[in-house]
């Protein structure tokens, strides 16, 4: 695939960009020329190249507020700048809203809404005094837009980062956009532990209009066009990249009861 964007001179912070979504977000930085340093919590197996150029690691807790300053600073003092920052990290394990401890749900919140808006703030702050500003990219989820079994807390954690994305984009314009990108099902290294084997991961995605669940890199491509000078008049937007999302079951629903 040829890259359509030049990014280069920019630089980008991936956080959690060192597997699964974040790893495709972090590739196609990369190959579009700008520097990339992703955080995470556990070291790199192997350094991420594409486009001649490496990713920065550093290792950081993004629920840690000092270490995120840190990841900040070294974007700041060591390669000079910080245009973008892609808030990835995020997650959540199943559990059931009835009986989860009061605990794991803090936690939960704390890793998808809070982190997020710590980093954010953070990076605002390099932003601002720069003469061309910046741009922030929020990752959200469809279980932020529908119900989310199982997940209850983050759902509510993805619903109250879409809310935040269009409060911050308001309180800091006009320097820095901010914007999110609401993902559906995405293939990753964890795919069959929801999915099941390939014939799983097919039939799941057969449910999807466009035929297919996503890929890391197709989050990568909607981060680059909102970080790009194409979407200079968008922000407090919420991109929604779900191949034209769930079939209503009532469609299937009534065609099986017609039958």
């Amino acid at each position: 695939m040829s890259v359509e964007f030049d990014l280069s001179g920019q630089v980008v912070i991936v956080t959690g960009g060192g597997k699964g979504v974040g790893r495709g977000i972090t590739t196609r930085f990369l190959e579009a020329g700008a520097q990339v340093v992703i955080c995470g919590r556990s070291e790199l197996e192997a350094p991420i190249e594409a486009g001649g150029r490496a990713a920065h690691f550093r290792a950081a807790d993004v629920r840690d507020v000092e270490q995120v300053q840190a990841v900040v600073a070294y974007a700041k003092d060591e390669l000079g700048r910080l245009d973008v920052l892609v808030n990835n990290a995020g997650g959540a394990p199943e559990a059931d809203a009835a009986t989860v401890s009061p605990r794991f749900s803090e936690a939960i919140l704390r890793l998808n809404l809070i982190a997020p808006l710590n980093f954010a703030q953070a990076a605002n702050a390099v932003m601002q005094d720069q003469d061309e500003g910046g741009r922030i990219i929020n990752i959200s989820s469809v279980s932020g837009v529908r119900p989310s079994p199982g997940t209850a807390a983050y759902g509510a954690a993805k619903a109250g980062l879409l809310s935040l994305t269009t409060t911050l984009a308001v309180e800091w314009a006009p320097k820095v956009r901010v914007n999110a990108v609401t993902a559906g099902m995405i293939r990753t290294e964890q795919s069959h532990l929801h999915y099941g084997d390939e014939d799983g991961i097919a039939a799941v995605g057969a449910t999807v209009p466009l035929g297919r669940i996503g890929e890391p890199e197709d989050v990568g491509d909607a981060c680059l066009y909102l970080a790009s000078p194409l979407s200079r008049y968008v922000s407090g937007a919420n991109l929604l990249l779900h191949g034209g999302g769930e079939k209503p079951a009532f469609l299937s629903a009534a065609k099986n009861t017609s039958e």
